[in-house]
């Protein structure tokens, strides 16, 4: 019993954040792609296989994570007691449980068409990259965002079989909707990060976060709009859209104090349901 509890630390399964950040976009990108008169049975199918995927590669993720940022996380108090940084699990223990939730991984993979399968087979490098980029350059959270919401193309081609620029320019703003979560999500390691010498838009934009998060979340809001106005969706979705804004510019940008952890991660957990007022918007505008 132990040893599962070691597990679910160390893949965060008590904190579903993670993958639902993963998970949203590919949901967004398959409602965006598919024909809801066709019925929901595909759709649901499709969306299982997404919120699965999400799950595995994140847990993945995690492990690769802490496998290569182990002596770090030992002098970050948020990360010091983790399995793999507390020696509680070994890094062999620790690749083997990575290489089998990727090989589940797959097994889902497989059911989707074939450019689906080789696009998400090329983003792996950029997954297993994103945790060094700290190391060598201030916009970590950009390498984030690129493979955070690369699931937004696979939603689509899932679909259509192919790529086009809607699901380019929703991919486009999404990317900053990760900038400015994450930028908010690293505030909570910014003295300890500053001390050993991590690299993040946290720490670049510590001495006006305000400013720089009005410019990621406006993108992103910009971009909803105009993929709302391309896709000639329906009154409901701009009601929607009325509620992010306001969750964004209220609850997000209004309230941010970066000498308050909690409040960072509070505002920083509150992007799971802001991604699920997007999916809740792009569903109801269409149907």
């Amino acid at each position: 019993m132990n040893h599962i509890k070691l597990f679910i630390d160390l893949i965060r399964l008590k904190k579903p954040i993670g993958f639902m950040l993963l998970f949203w976009p590919c949901a967004w990108g398959l409602t965006v792609a598919y024909d809801f008169s066709n019925g929901f049975k595909n759709y649901f199918f499709y969306l299982i296989l997404f919120f699965l995927g999400a799950i595995l590669m994140r847990s993945a993720g995690c492990i690769v994570n802490d496998i290569l940022d182990k002596e770090f996380d030992k002098k970050v108090e948020r990360t010091k007691n983790r399995p793999i940084t507390s020696n509680r699990i070994s890094i062999g223990l620790g690749i083997f449980y990575s290489a089998t939730l990727c090989f589940l991984a797959l097994l889902v993979l497989l059911n989707f068409n074939k450019i689906t399968i080789i696009l998400a087979l090329g983003s792996m490098p950029l997954a297993f990259t994103y945790p060094l980029m700290k190391r060598f350059t201030y916009w970590p959270q950009l390498f984030l965002g690129i493979t955070f919401n690369y699931g937004l193309i696979l939603g689509w081609t899932a679909i259509y079989g192919e790529i086009n620029l809607l699901p380019i320019l929703f991919y486009f703003g999404a990317i900053f909707w990760t900038l400015g979560y994450d930028t908010i999500y690293g505030y909570q390691d910014l003295k300890d990060d500053e001390i050993i010498g991590l690299k993040s838009t946290s720490i670049k934009f510590k001495n006006n976060p305000i400013k720089f998060l009005i410019i990621c979340y406006t993108v992103f809001l910009l971009t909803i709009l105009i993929i709302g106005l391309l896709m000639d969706l329906n009154k409901i979705f701009y009601l929607i859209y009325l509620i992010i804004f306001l969750q964004i510019f209220y609850f997000q940008i209004k309230k941010l104090n970066i000498e308050n952890k909690l409040i960072c991660l509070k505002i920083f957990k509150s992007n799971n349901f802001l991604g699920f007022l997007v999916f809740l918007g792009l569903v109801a505008g269409k149907i």
